[in-house]
């Protein structure tokens, strides 16, 4: 007699399907995965509400709110390099003194030698990546560590700066290269209404490029199977987002509109973060910082990718002197000091981790803005430098003591 085979059904059954994750569960994954500057910025928001009660006011005025941009542009400037630097695994020492040395070169070129301002800073900037290269040579292709590299240059732009100035300020510089601190963006038509409105108009074209990056960042994680946060949560995001610059261009459209060195520092993040997230080099950082040796595996030339991180610091560091150098007017031997710490201490506040690989462009500016708001809101409610300074050091020490924290947590 035959019998007929039978067919087991458990082998053949399809295997269980995950089921999708709830809304709330994505939002969860979402907040989890940047927790670091979400926080950063509820917490600038936490300090701004702050004080803006204890100044009664004064902390969000126009006039005080340029003042923040322009007393702080350059340290900003210094924040952006540094961060890369930081997330390729190294440190800079010597921003602070480079800044110093080309702020006294500037003056030596244009007020000693009467030469053209936009040479003159064409010149300063090439000198800052020169010597940017200078110290990524000995770095990246000699192998010294970056803190002896840069603790050298510490030193010896510091003392070349004294050499160069002969321990005495030189001023003024001119009119048209100072007003590139202390300017602010032309009006139409004469002005004489209640907005800058040439201010406005460039205001709304930024908050349409925020949230068409955001919706094109949407698009391409959907695109790439990863998961993206619920739509509900991402409109509030990019209202949020909308109504943070919508305050801040109302606040500076009501004064003199927009500063200049505004404008730099916008398009100073923009090229940067673009480079940073979307951009061969910029990965190519990531991954130097987050294992170099694995980085070189994966093809990655470690030696070209440090040297030009330096040489960038170098470029940025310059800007940043020519800026100082013309919001004082004049080039002076104590230009520079405590810069370094001050762009160092925003990178680490903004998010980047002291082990490399991890921290953003907007982290660092978020920092810088949070030291920013600092200084000023306890310059205005009467605190002592000396406390001002102890506070921010307790500010420093938590932030990266949290960064830890999490890694710990998440290891384990």
């Amino acid at each position: 007699m035959t019998t007929t085979p039978t067919v087991s059904t458990a082998s053949s059954a399809p295997p269980p399907s995950t089921p999708p994750a709830s809304p709330g569960q994505r939002l969860r994954a979402v907040l989890q995965g940047n927790f670091r500057q979400y926080g950063m910025v509820a917490a600038l928001a936490v300090i701004v509400i702050l004080f803006q009660v204890w100044t009664s006011g004064i902390l969000l005025k126009p006039l005080n709110v340029t003042n923040i941009v322009q007393q702080n542009g350059y340290i900003l400037i210094l924040a952006i390099g540094m961060v890369i630097v930081i997330i390729s695994g190294h440190i800079d020492l010597s921003v602070g003194s480079i800044a110093g040395f080309v702020g006294a070169m500037s003056a030596v070129l244009m007020i000693k030698n009467d030469m053209p301002w936009p040479l003159a800073v064409l010149l300063c900037l090439l000198l800052g990546a020169v010597i940017g290269a200078w110290q990524g040579f000995w770095i990246a292709y000699v192998g010294i560590p970056s803190f002896i590299v840069t603790l050298a240059g510490m030193l010896v732009f510091r003392g070349a700066t004294q050499y160069l100035l002969e321990g005495q300020s030189i001023a003024p510089f001119p009119r048209s290269f100072s007003q590139v601190s202390s300017g602010f963006l032309p009006e139409i038509g004469g002005g004489g209404g209640l907005y800058h409105w040439p201010t406005v108009i460039l205001g709304l074209f930024v908050m349409a490029a925020a949230v068409w990056q955001q919706v094109r960042q949407r698009r391409t994680q959907s695109r790439y199977g990863f998961d993206v946060s619920p739509l509900g949560w991402f409109v509030f995001k990019c209202a949020a987002i909308v109504a943070a610059l919508a305050a801040f261009t109302l606040l500076l459209a009501s004064y003199r509109g927009v500063p200049v060195v505004g404008i730099i520092l916008a398009v100073a993040f923009v090229i940067y973060a673009f480079v940073m997230r979307s951009t061969v080099f910029g990965r190519q950082v990531y991954a130097v910082g987050g294992n170099e040796a694995a980085a070189r595996l994966s093809g990655v030339k470690n030696k070209r990718v440090t040297f030009l991180v330096f040489v960038n610091m170098g470029l940025l560091s310059a800007l940043a002197g020519l800026l100082f150098a013309a919001r004082l007017n004049s080039a002076t031997p104590q230009a520079g000091i405590g810069m370094e710490l001050e762009a160092i201490a925003a990178a680490f506040i903004g998010g980047a981790s002291a082990s490399g690989g991890v921290g953003t462009v907007l982290g660092a500016i978020i920092g810088g803005f949070v030291l920013g708001v600092l200084n000023n809101g306890m310059s205005l409610i009467g605190i002592g430098s000396d406390v001002q300074q102890v506070i921010k050091g307790l500010v420093l020490l938590a932030a990266v003591g949290f960064d830890i924290y999490n890694k710990k947590k998440g290891g384990s």
